[in-house]
């Protein structure tokens, strides 16, 4: 059974990021084909699962590898330098292992039993988390025994090959009122159904399709956590600490491609100043990235859960996002016209890039949030 931990010394013997560099050059050669037809990198998941990076972030004692954060984030990032999508994907699923792995660890929470399966089963999980955010979304009808959930969750990243779906829905609460519920569902359960609507400018094979939820009952010992609806909750300042990171490694590897692809085919052209300068501003913009990345990385490894925290980490997303962004329109200006053809590949680095904008907190609320921390004023939803 694929799924079953069985992995061979020689692969033991190895770091991850030596095996993600092997990876890599396999990847590589699949990126275009699912860009050009819209496809999920399936093979690549496969692959992900039989070499164990599924469950390398698992502690030892459940039964996995217990890869360090900082080694799977540089996992991301090179698997980045040669699919996006793959490690725009997979990075969904390693924040959620790394998230209730620094939960088991460091507040006993009680998540043993989620990352042996992840251990021992090689389960891909879901999330739905960035599109929900504080709000949440969906609906929770109370009946015997639990809730009828029915919802559309978008942008679930690797939809294609995930096995569990962590999300939530609201509860209208007739004593408190708006309430959310976070909960698992199988993706596999009666009433649960992909939507494959995925089609986008970029991160193309990442299968972020809609997950439909039509009348899914989930237990009452299923609930994991019930919150205020648009209020900070302290798992929300846990996954701001350790999520974003993660996450943008996988931008700061997509730089990295872009700007060593652009280089790859200025090197060998008469010299020329103008060329030469912004040559110069891209590695100025690709080290802000590098750097801002590094903050993030630091502040997740070192720090606890809390406002502060969430703030360090999201002006970093903020810097990091504004600085790919500018590698790659500088690659394109410097590359010159040939950076338009599709089969170059870096029109398709500059489109992945672009997703880069949209996970929270978007700068506007990140700035607020910012601003509310300095001035000593009261902190709102964001």
């Amino acid at each position: 059974m694929l799924g079953l931990k069985t992995f061979s010394a020689q692969q033991q013997a190895h770091s991850w990021i030596e095996r993600a560099q092997h990876l890599s050059n396999q990847f590589g050669d699949r990126s275009r084909n699912a860009d050009e037809n819209d496809i999920f990198v399936t093979e690549n998941f496969v692959e992900l699962k039989r070499q164990g990076f599924v469950s390398a972030g698992v502690p030892r004692d459940l039964g996995g590898d217990g890869a360090s954060y900082a080694e799977m984030c540089a996992v991301l990032r090179e698997l980045a330098h040669h699919c996006s999508s793959t490690a725009l994907a997979f990075s969904m699923h390693t924040h959620q292992v790394m998230t209730a792995a620094w939960r088991w660890q460091h507040q006993g929470a009680p998540v043993d039993g989620l990352l042996r399966r992840v251990a021992m089963e090689q389960i891909v999980i879901l999330s739905s988390g960035g599109s929900d955010w504080l709000q949440g979304s969906g609906t929770a009808i109370r009946v015997e025994g639990g809730y009828q959930i029915n919802a559309r969750k978008v942008f679930a990243s690797g939809a294609p090959a995930g096995d569990l779906l962590i999300t939530s829905a609201v509860y209208d609460d007739p004593e408190v009122g708006a309430i959310v519920l976070h909960f698992a569902i199988p993706v596999h359960a009666t009433g649960v159904m992909i939507d494959p609507v995925w089609s986008a400018m970029g991160m193309r094979g990442t299968g972020s399709h809609t997950i439909v939820l039509s009348d899914v009952f989930v237990a009452d010992s299923a609930i994991a956590l019930k919150r205020p609806q648009g209020k900070w909750h302290p798992l929300f300042h846990t996954i701001s600490m350790l999520a974003f990171p993660l996450v943008y490694s996988v931008y700061v590897g997509v730089a990295e491609a872009a700007r060593d692809r652009a280089i790859q085919q200025i090197r060998n052209r008469p010299e020329n100043d103008h060329v030469c300068y912004l040559v110069g501003g891209m590695d100025n913009e690709l080290t802000a990235a590098k750097l801002a990345l590094q903050h993030m990385i630091t502040v997740a490894e070192s720090s606890q859960p809390g406002f502060e925290t969430t703030n360090q980490v999201m002006m970093g997303r903020t810097l990091a996002a504004g600085a790919v962004l500018n590698v790659v329109d500088l690659a394109m200006e410097a590359t010159g016209g040939t950076a338009f053809y599709r089969s170059m590949g870096l029109e398709q680095l500059f489109r992945d890039a672009q997703a880069t904008r949209y996970h929270p907190l978007r700068e506007g609320d990140q700035r607020r949030l910012a601003g509310q921390l300095a001035l000593g004023w009261a902190i709102d939803a964001t």
